[in-house]
């Protein structure tokens, strides 16, 4: 019999592309989901995959507690829980402010009940969002972070560094295996197009020559991940015995007018700059510090910034 995984947020950018991988790996997936962000497309090219299940579900309701309700949804024994359930864009986590909020703790909470039930693997998608707008850098997991607690983007923020807590008590108080991931900016093919996130924003803009939008000077810098490198880390930390927080995401550090000249060089884009205010605690720098990665895991990104640009455009072509 194969190993069977839950994966929650299935049909959300990173959750699918985990269930590829999943997939391809020998494993059974049962996936949940309520399209609150997530879309069907996503998971379409499973509907014939016999290994693949998917229920329609909001995890922040699964059951009451951890005996299972008559009539609740039980997923049945699995051997590993993903939860990757959120909101996970500003507009999106902003226009469903409560509900992320309630999916990083209810959610989160429903989702370890059921590790602990089957005595199954448990790894949370955190994020470097738990750095806030950071005092040190790069950063490490050694860092605390420097994050307003009351202001607009603490719905996403607190929620994660909530979960992480919560995660942690259910290690270390009922003996639940889990891991935490914490991923930086991430993109490639099922990023939605109109996220709100700066390289859909990009490409978008550059494929209908319109304008880049560059929020505050562009000298704010993230560090972008494509999709294939992060769901490696996230598989390889899953499947170790590391239970204290993993950066996962890409070193290389770009300014977001960098971001936006490597987008125009790959669209070959004839689209100029415009500039817009800054949006309240928008992070002034980004970048991981992967030593633990690289030292635990043994992994590091391969894809640069460029090529997963490249890899990245039929899928953003195709949502025009």
């Amino acid at each position: 019999m194969p190993q069977r995984a839950l994966i929650t947020g299935a049909a959300g950018f990173l959750g699918s592309h985990l269930a590829d991988r999943l997939l391809a790996e020998g494993f059974a997936v049962l996936g949940v989901d309520n399209f609150s962000t997530g879309s069907p497309a996503n998971l379409a090219h499973l509907a014939s995959e016999p290994r693949f299940a998917f229920e329609e579900r909001d995890i922040c309701q699964l059951f009451e507690s951890d005996s299972f309700d008559p009539g609740s949804f039980d997923p049945g024994p699995v051997d590993f829980v993903f939860n990757l359930a959120s909101p996970a864009s500003p507009p999106e986590y902003l226009r469903l402010a409560l509900e992320t909020l309630s999916v990083g703790s209810r959610g989160t909470e429903n989702a370890l009940a059921i590790a602990h039930k089957y005595n199954a693997s448990f790894l949370h998608a955190s994020t470097s969002e738990c750095y806030g707008d950071p005092l040190v850098h790069p950063q490490p997991e050694s860092y605390w972070g420097n994050v307003n607690p009351v202001g607009p983007r603490s719905v996403y923020d607190e929620a994660k560094r909530f979960a992480e807590s919560l995660t942690m008590a259910w290690h270390r108080y009922r003996g639940v295996n889990t891991h935490l991931v914490r991923i930086f900016n991430t993109y490639g093919p099922r990023l939605h197009p109109s996220d709100g996130r700066v390289i859909s924003n990009f490409i978008m803009q550059a494929l209908r020559n319109q304008p880049l939008t560059v929020y505050g000077d562009g000298q704010q810098t993230r560090s972008f991940c494509y999709v294939a490198d992060l769901i490696d880390g996230i598989f390889r930390l899953a499947l170790s015995r590391e239970h204290l927080p993993v950066n996962i995401g890409n070193p290389g550090e770009f300014t977001i007018l960098e971001c936006a000249q490597a987008v125009l060089e790959v669209t070959g884009s004839s689209s100029t700059l415009t500039y817009a205010p800054l949006p309240q605690d928008d992070p002034t720098r980004r970048q991981p510090d992967i030593t633990r990665a690289r030292t635990i895991l043994g992994w590091e990104p391969k894809i640069s910034l460029r090529e997963g640009l490249a890899l990245s455009l039929d899928f953003f072509r195709s949502q025009l």
